[in-house]
């Protein structure tokens, strides 16, 4: 399509800002971006719509628009929600490249304009395809009614024999068509996570490639998609880590790269698609995460139970309708870091901790719907009801077993964390009532720590490992305590005393900031030299090392007993 014909259709609340002499370039596709250098994302053609997340300042305007013509960029789409009118210089930096430039209006969401777009550029290519892309946007747009993505993929078999799946980050089946054949096994699914997340930290250009199997039995070939989200951010990812834990993703079973060009733009439309029911997935979380971090606020304020049990009354129905007693709750806590990286790790571990809560066997969106996530700084922290036990029972209790949380995601998640970043996870034990969820959080977060004392990148502990130190501490006598602590603490008090060195609050930041040098320092303030240097002068006064487990859990507890 020519992108005079998108001022033509009043529906998409375009208005052009400059470029009027370059009106009949042809569209080929749309993409969304606030990425401050989207180039590895971009294929040329585009009609590029923006927040303006990226735009700190005027002097960021001129690079972004000499990337996006140096991608050979159809024309640039700016929405005015963020900041009002478009910045007069990035008026300038389009006029100044020849890039047409239009304002669209804060009503107008840009998944609007990407329907439109993906509809008429597949038409005017292929009327057969046009058709097929055509009955997807119907249903997909038609609510849960319509079918959701199982009614696209399944279009996507009888229209032209292609067998897809929709897959989480983790490698959870979400959605599958039933002219595709046996659904994909879990380990499969998992693997095509892990090599699709793995591409993507990269920095590859998808489709990714993907052949699984080895001789004398058959091997498939799988062309990956990823599948971003069609909404407006409001801060906009900056950076690939913010988004590739919790981005799905489109498994084909072909090679892509046979494909000619018609096709390849049939199927990132469908991706497209499929992004709208990802948004409003997301859409539908928003109850439940104002729930959680309204409970959340409570009990870190400590508020009288009575206030916290009755806002799990109102939580109880949302969670778990139709339960006729109140459950009992568990407590998960999770942590996403990265080395040196400005990403703010609490949403990311929101969204994850969303996902891996999900029974790995699960299927479809849905039964994540019963999980109630906030996340408050870098951490997550999720409400998770369980079922009451009834009187038949033997007073056992289902629930979340830390050793089995993470055993069916490592693969993919260490892929998308590559070699710089870390999740962390604890597991409360269930509580009953409003006066245990102040306990069990704390104890989340205990075993948090213990699991981040580990060696890996994927790690997690529950409460019953807890049971050997901190919820033993109460119940040692004074003397031991005493004669503990002095043994480990009492020289560097005395180092600290003659040569005002901060050993022991150096030591404590460390530990609290789970052995990252980065973060520690960064915390105190300090050159990660000048850290290794205390760190160092501890273990010489101690006899210690502090790249053992057990050393850093006597100094966690003479800490705590001191």
């Amino acid at each position: 399509m020519r992108l005079r014909a998108l001022l033509d259709t009043d529906a998409l609340g375009l208005r052009l800002l400059g470029g009027e002499d370059e009106l009949d370039r042809a569209v080929r596709g749309v993409m969304t971006t606030d990425l401050r250098d989207p180039s590895r994302y971009l294929s040329g053609g585009e009609l590029v719509l923006t927040g303006l997340a990226w735009r700190r300042d005027a002097e960021d305007s001129e690079p972004f628009v000499r990337i996006l013509v140096q991608a050979g960029v159809a024309a640039l789409a700016a929405g005015e929600a963020e900041l009002g009118d478009v910045p007069d210089d990035l008026v300038l930096a389009c006029a100044r490249h020849r890039m047409p430039l239009f304002a669209v209006h804060e009503s107008v969401a840009f998944a609007t304009i990407t329907e439109h777009v993906v509809r008429q550029v597949s038409g005017e290519r292929a009327g057969d395809l046009a058709a097929v892309v055509d009955r997807h946007r119907r249903m997909m747009t038609s609510g849960p009614a319509g079918g959701g993505p199982d009614v696209v993929l399944d279009l996507l078999g009888s229209d032209l024999d292609l067998r897809a799946w929709v897959l989480s980050p983790t490698g959870r089946l979400i959605a599958g068509s039933k002219v595709a054949g046996p659904a994909l096994p879990p380990e499969t699914c998992a693997r095509l996570a892990a090599e699709h997340l793995s591409a993507v930290r990269t920095g590859r250009r998808g489709p990714h490639r993907v052949l699984l199997g080895s001789a004398p039995a058959p091997v498939s070939t799988y062309s990956l998609f990823p599948i971003r989200s069609s909404g407006r951010s409001p801060q906009g990812a900056r950076d690939v880590r913010e988004t590739v834990l919790s981005d799905w993703l489109l498994a084909v079973e072909a090679d892509a790269g046979e494909w000619p060009e018609e096709r390849l733009d049939l199927l990132q439309g469908v991706t497209q698609l499929i992004a709208v029911e990802r948004d409003r997935r997301d859409a539908s979380r928003t109850v439940r995460r104002r729930l959680a971090q309204e409970v959340l606020e409570l009990v870190q304020t400590g508020a009288a139970p009575a206030e916290i049990a009755a806002r799990l009354r109102v939580a109880a129905p949302v969670l778990l309708p139709g339960l006729g007693t109140a459950p009992h709750w568990q407590v998960v806590v999770a942590r996403v870091e990265w080395d040196e990286a400005e990403v703010e790790g609490g949403p990311v571990a929101q969204s994850l901790l969303e996902e891996i809560l999900v029974d790995p066997l699960a299927t479809g969106p849905e039964p994540s719907d019963r999980i109630a996530v906030a996340h408050t700084g870098d951490e997550a922290v999720a409400l998770v009801p369980l079922p009451a036990v009834s009187s038949e029972h033997d007073g056992s209790e289902t629930g979340i077993l830390a050793d089995e949380l993470l055993e069916t995601v490592r693969d993919p998640l260490s892929a998308g964390l590559g070699e710089d970043g870390r999740v962390t996870l604890g597991v409360s034990a269930a509580v009953h009532s409003a006066e245990g969820l102040r306990g069990a959080l704390e104890e989340a977060r205990h075993a948090r720590r213990v699991a981040a004392a580990r060696p890996g990148h994927v790690c997690a502990a529950g409460h019953q490992e807890l049971a050997s130190h901190v919820l033993l501490l109460p119940f040692v006598p004074d003397d031991v305590r005493r004669a503990f602590t002095a043994r480990l603490l009492d020289p560097l008090r005395d180092y600290d005393r003659r040569h005002r060195a901060e050993l022991i609050p150096t030591l404590e930041a460390f530990l609290d900031c789970d052995g990252s040098w980065t973060r520690c320092a960064t915390r105190l303030h300090l050159h990660v030299n000048t850290l290794r240097y205390r760190m160092g002068r501890i273990e010489q006064l101690t006899g210690r090392d502090l790249s053992r487990l057990e050393d850093k859990l006597d100094f966690f507890l003479a800490l705590r007993m001191s």
